[in-house]
């Protein structure tokens, strides 16, 4: 089965999870849905371990659980697409192709020629 996609996906996925939604939870949809990145995700789960640790020191299998999802989650925002590692190197080779010109060739030569 097909699925049409209708304008931006975030709107697809309000319209979709909006259905069984009251009000007050369609609205922190909508605001949820302007949020970039997990930063705030990442900082919330923080705090949230700090209070585990201190409301229950014993639940160690807890805290490394907490640890592992922070921790995958501080290396999905590292990480950088293939297509972004492409587009910024040739952001940076355009960058210094227009630098390397008025500069002469040869300096532009040995830059682009090393390693990105």
């Amino acid at each position: 089965m097909a699925i049409k996609r209708k304008g931006k996906r975030k709107d697809s996925l309000r319209s979709f999870y909006s259905r069984d939604l009251d009000e007050a939870e369609k609205l922190e949809l909508l605001e949820a849905s302007h949020v970039e990145g997990i930063d705030e995700e990442i900082a919330l789960l923080r705090a949230k371990l700090r209070e585990l640790l201190a409301e229950q020191p014993e639940r160690i299998d807890l805290h490394f659980e907490a640890a592992n999802i922070i921790a995958r989650l501080v290396k999905t925002r590292c990480q950088i697409t293939k297509e972004q590692k492409k587009s910024f190197k040739e952001a940076i080779q355009k960058v210094l192709t227009e630098l390397a010109v008025p500069l002469g060739a040869g300096v532009g030569g040995k830059i682009l020629g090393s390693r990105f």
